[in-house]
């Protein structure tokens, strides 16, 4: 997917999105730079991130 479409998923702005993989700290998924313009994700890669952040409120 694109920084776009990551960005919609998880209701950010693309520009937060981009800071996440640019900043240190890096934060974010995993990303693919295709090229110098061009940065994807795997959907996999969005998934497994998405769950290492999960955080059930019974356990919290």
């Amino acid at each position: 997917m694109s920084t776009e479409e990551l960005a919609e998923l998880l209701d950010v702005d693309p520009s937060t999105v981009r800071r996440w993989r640019t900043v240190p700290p890096l934060q974010g998924p995993p990303f693919i730079p295709i090229s110098e313009r061009v940065v994807k994700y795997a959907t996999a890669d969005v998934e497994r991130w998405l769950s290492a952040r999960r955080v059930d409120p019974r356990a919290a």
